[in-house]
């Protein structure tokens, strides 16, 4: 299989991108940014002038200093043939561990000798052990997974000149992954969590996350089973990933036996009742009765109220039970629960943090051309966006406010905007209704006060994940762009919606009042009186968090553009005129449309953004459509496009992509597979890119491939 090729970024000055990293590596706090390879350039006329060229890379084997060594090698065989005009003198690999928090690099002079050593947190050198480069190599391997791109082209796009390989290619290199997973498997939590968990545990972290990954790609899932039951033996708590494993390999009985026992031993491990929890609501939905789907959801509402006692501060066991009350379509439930969701800051992914360099060298592979593809960077970079489009802050939600708004939305697609503003007044103390009984409660003297009425509806604070101080309230707000800012975000939509209707209606839509805030309580607590016979309405409300309330603004503003968008469709339409958009609207438009759940919607922006250019976010928006409904051509079509775009950009590897493959062969087997991507009308080099992903499901002996 052809490599992808070398992007080379140039230095300004000598040597000051292994600088930066070194500076960098004192603020890293999750797996580390990928390797970083320098290399210096000799002239082959003139040697006393050296440039230094750089890029990065995830997947290579970095088990030893001899396989990062021989990276170096094959990049000099590459660059160093009999025209060329310079040549490659030294190189330095960088690979980060960080299990010990240290920078490990192999220093390859040309010719002449291999030196391996790493750097601390302060700059300073010390030895490289064999249980340094264990822990290397199994960061490496983690790295490859989590930095992979899903198939949209969003993280390709993040870092310039990334070099991506599968970092596990047959079964040999497979083992010694597990091995090394199982030696240092009591450390992952270590290596801290995805950003949705508060507390990394031995079950939660990144070294867990990534085994399940590759576990769920592959599908080799009978080796997961074996490496989880010796890890069993050790401590109980790793039940909860045998029971996900067994349930990715259709062997739920095993699965349910095995949490069942374990829950015997320790009954509130959080992990454990949320995995049960999931497990039922999936199998709620298939079933057969609405008598069995009442069953099984009340039993997940069981499984899930305890995870919440078991971990109050996690944000995953809360989101959980409010997926179980909206699935029960109990809606003022939902609703409470998920405004007691505690809310973290993101953390994102460690990214290199590097100065400007001179030139940006970014060759495109002759096996990678594509006219489609390849016209994509000029027009993209021309088009013109509508303002209130590239304003819409849902579209940057990460962790665990992507996660909120997606229950919220769902919500939304089932009862609608107007219902959900209703059970919001029933369960949340509104601002106006607050206002009214303040005012009459005033008149009467009493040591009671309207604050003390609503906040005797409110959950314990420490079910809420923290004291409902503040200083809690303000971090909350901290953790998303423009969130900060809530009250002047609130007055802009105000402004927009009295533009487009003076009565507060925008194409149907009601903008929602606003809620009262804890803090809003808190100030009026001691100036306000009321009488003690008075019974108020808000001691049955609650008091409605800052975060949530800015989620239903932003929701609103979602819906504008929304409603706005499909009125004018429908009146083009009616008109028979054409409904024209910049390509990048139209991606943008398929996003909202996928984020508020109108699928259909979503394909149509997405077909009309393809239909004006390429578009790898759009692309896989409709390959996530075609795999649902099991179309296999328009699969297959979509996946050589990706496959290609994504190797045009270096990245020989996605998990995702791969995943979606190895789904086809199950279901149509190798046979169809590949006689349905030797058939389309496309080059064959371009073909056999998305051969070779078919070829690892055979290397792996996937359900579906011949032998």
């Amino acid at each position: 299989m052809v490599a992808p090729a070398v992007p080379d970024l140039t230095e300004e000055v000598l040597h000051e991108s292994i600088d930066a990293r070194t500076e960098s590596l004192v603020a890293l706090r999750e797996l580390g940014p990928p390797d970083l390879v320098h290399l210096v350039k000799q002239g082959v006329r003139n040697s006393g002038k050296q440039t230094g060229i750089y890029h990065h890379v995830t997947g290579v084997d970095a088990s030893s200093s001899a396989s990062l060594a021989a990276y170096i090698n094959t990049l000099t065989y590459k660059d160093n043939g009999p025209n060329a005009t310079s040549k490659i003198v030294e190189g330095v690999y960088c690979c980060y561990n960080a299990f010990s928090r240290l920078d490990m690099r192999v220093h390859v002079s040309i010719p002449g000798t291999v030196e391996s050593y790493c750097v601390d947190e302060r700059g300073e050198k010390r030895k490289a052990s064999d249980e340094l480069w264990l822990e290397t190599y199994l960061c490496s391997v983690l790295r490859a997974y989590s930095y992979a791109d899903d198939g949209s082209g969003d993280t390709i796009r993040r870092i310039v000149g990334v070099r991506r390989f599968n970092p596990v290619t047959n079964t040999e290199t497979e083992h010694r992954f597990l091995h090394a997973a199982e030696q240092l498997f009591f450390r992952g939590w270590q290596l801290g969590s995805d950003s949705v968990v508060q507390v990394p545990t031995n079950v939660s972290n990144h070294l867990t996350t990534g085994l399940l990954k590759y576990l769920q790609t592959t599908g080799r899932y009978a080796s997961g089973i074996n490496l989880f039951e010796k890890l069993r033996t050790q401590s109980v708590e790793v039940s909860s990933l045998l029971a996900k494993v067994l349930f990715m390999g259709n062997e739920e009985v095993s699965g349910v036996k095995t949490l069942y026992q374990s829950l015997q031993e320790t009954p509130m491990d959080y992990v454990m009742l949320d995995t049960q929890a999931e497990f039922l609501i999936k199998k709620s939905q298939k079933a057969e009765t609405p008598e069995m789907k009442e069953e099984r959801l009340r039993m997940a509402l069981g499984c899930a109220d305890r995870s919440t006692i078991a971990a109050p501060s996690e944000f995953g066991t809360w989101a959980r039970l409010a997926q179980v009350y909206v699935a029960m379509e109990d809606w003022e439930n939902a609703l409470t629960t998920l405004n007691s969701c505690p809310m973290f800051t993101y953390q994102d992914k460690d990214t290199p943090v590097m100065p400007e360099p001179r030139e940006v060298h970014l060759p495109i592979l002759p096996e990678t051309r594509l006219d489609e593809i390849d016209s994509e960077p000029e027009s993209r970079f021309s088009e013109q966006v509508d303002a209130s489009l590239l304003g819409l802050r849902a579209a940057t939600y990460r962790g665990t406010f992507k996660e909120a708004y997606k229950i919220l939305t769902e919500m939304t697609a089932k009862i609608g905007w107007d219902q959900l503003l209703k059970i919001r007044s029933n369960v949340f103390v509104m601002e106006d209704e607050y206002r009214t009984e303040k005012q009459e409660a005033t008149s009467a003297p009493s040591k009671r006060s309207p604050s003390l009425d609503g906040l005797r509806g409110t959950p314990d604070p420490t079910a809420n994940g923290g004291e409902p101080d503040d200083k809690e309230e303000t971090e909350a707000d901290k953790s998303e762009k423009g969130d900060e800012n809530d009250d002047g975000e609130t007055e802009k939509t105000e402004q927009v919606a009295d533009t487009l209707a003076p009565n507060g209606h925008s194409n149907g839509l009601e903008k929602p009042s606003n809620t009262v805030g804890p803090q809003e309580v808190k100030a009026d607590s001691d100036n306000s009186v009321s009488n003690d016979e008075h019974l108020s309405k808000l001691n049955t409300k609650r008091l409605c968090e800052r975060w949530l309330d800015s989620l239903f603004m932003v929701l609103y503003e979602d819906l504008r553009v929304y409603t706005i968008w499909r009125t004018q469709m429908a009146q083009y339409r009616a008109q028979q005129m054409q409904y024209k958009k910049s390509a990048e609207e139209w991606e943008i438009l398929g996003a909202l449309a996928e984020r508020l759940q109108h699928l259909d919607e979503a394909v149509e922006a997405y077909r009309a953004c393809l239909s004006l250019r390429f578009s790898p976010k759009a692309l896989a928006g409709v390959l996530r459509v075609f795999e649902k409904t099991k179309s296999t051509r328009e699969t297959v079509a979509s996946v050589i496009r990706l496959v290609t775009w994504q190797y045009r950009w270096y990245s020989e590897f996605s998990p995702e992509l791969l995943h979606t493959i190895r789904t086809l062969i199950e279901d149509e087997g190798a046979v169809k597979v590949r006689s349905i991507i030797q058939a389309t009308s496309l080059p064959q080099n371009v073909l056999d890119l998305t051969h070779h992903y078919a070829a690892l499901c055979a290397t792996f002996r996937s359900s579906g491939t011949d032998g």
